[in-house]
């Protein structure tokens, strides 16, 4: 289980260095960026909502979860399959990811109270 920058390690690179990621997941880290002026801030920092995409056995969406973030940089999956969840900040992007046994969240569950406690007890149980 990768967290924040953990997930963002799992990738293939990030735009930030030309150090490469482990490789776990096919994509790279890119940075929030926002055409208009006045737009959102960078880092994205603070609560927001995670919409699972594919059956997520680690988020419950009936409750709504919401999660708390702190990062400026995203993973851009290359392969559809592997994104878990999306959460809206300017644009969607990639929240959580899932290839085999590797997890990634962008966010922060030991952060997140109750929602967050919640997605780990469900990882621990994995």
């Amino acid at each position: 289980l990768g967290v924040c920058l953990g997930m963002q390690l799992l990738s293939e690179g990030s735009e930030e260095g030309r150090a490469a990621g482990l490789g776990l997941v096919a994509g790279r880290c890119v940075k929030f960026r926002f055409d208009l002026p006045r737009s959102l801030k960078v880092p994205h920092m603070g609560w927001n909502t995670v919409r699972p995409v594919h059956p997520n056995p680690l988020v419950d969406a009936s409750e709504g979860p919401r999660f708390y973030f702190v990062h400026s940089y995203h993973v851009v999956c290359e392969r559809p399959e592997e994104v878990l969840a999306t959460s809206h900040y300017g644009y969607d992007f990639t929240s959580m990811l899932n290839r085999g046994n590797v997890w990634g969240a962008q966010f922060h569950p030991e952060k997140s109270h109750r929602f967050g406690m919640a997605m780990l007890r469900r990882f621990a149980s994995l």
